[in-house]
């Protein structure tokens, strides 16, 4: 499997770019602030980008990912979320006031969807409390979460922005604990980890069991 994360943004936002071996294509995972150089990351692995998938619509996640995108691009976010890019102020944009930039062709998925890309499977968890629309992806049968700023390493993502719910958040922080130990999860922001290791060390997880 290819695998790379691109994370040189005044955000330190992890970008993460994954494909089957062998695919010419890659997934994009929430592109952040660089488009140009996300494109050079890929374009040095012999890949062209299939789609971005958004955990969530925070300007950190998701501001550039119309400008990366352009007009061949599908971007894909959770319903919830792309308010953000039509009605921020509904949305609730107060912590992250800049806009995002508008995206040319903007799709949505569902809880329990199955994307087919790049040769990969990617199902699709809501996992709200962040943000109204925040997702997880999984892929390989649990062998990769993309947890967005779900989980971190050591943390969890914050819960007291104008359209979070931190009831919300537990709910989706206890689903998360139903994974497996053995996967690997690769945040939003810092280094990756593992399920197995939050569920043992992460204070704001071990008060969940």
């Amino acid at each position: 499997m290819f695998l790379d994360v691109f994370d040189r943004n005044p955000y330190g936002t992890d970008c993460w770019l994954l494909a089957a071996d062998g695919a010419d294509q890659a997934i994009v995972v929430d592109p952040g602030f660089e488009p140009d150089a996300v494109h050079a990351l890929l374009a040095a692995a012999g890949k062209t980008p299939a789609a971005v998938l958004l955990t969530h619509a925070h300007l950190d996640h998701a501001g550039t990912a119309g400008v990366f995108a352009g007009d061949e691009i599908p971007v894909f976010c959770h319903p919830a979320d792309a308010l953000a890019f039509t009605d921020p102020v509904a949305w609730g944009r107060d912590a992250f006031p800049n806009p995002l930039e508008p995206v040319k062709d903007l799709r949505a998925f569902e809880d329990g969807d199955v994307l087919r890309l790049a040769g990969l499977d990617v199902t699709v968890w809501h996992t709200p409390g962040h943000t109204p629309g925040h997702c997880i992806f999984r892929v390989g049968d649990d062998v990769l979460v993309f947890s967005g700023d779900l989980v971190f390493a050591g943390s969890i993502g914050r819960s007291d922005f104008a359209n979070s719910d931190p009831t919300q958040m537990r709910r989706s922080l206890a689903r998360f604990l139903t994974l497996p130990d053995g996967s690997r999860v690769l945040p939003g922001h810092g280094p990756e980890t593992t399920v197995g290791r939050e569920r043992a060390t992460n204070p704001y997880l071990r008060e969940l069991r």
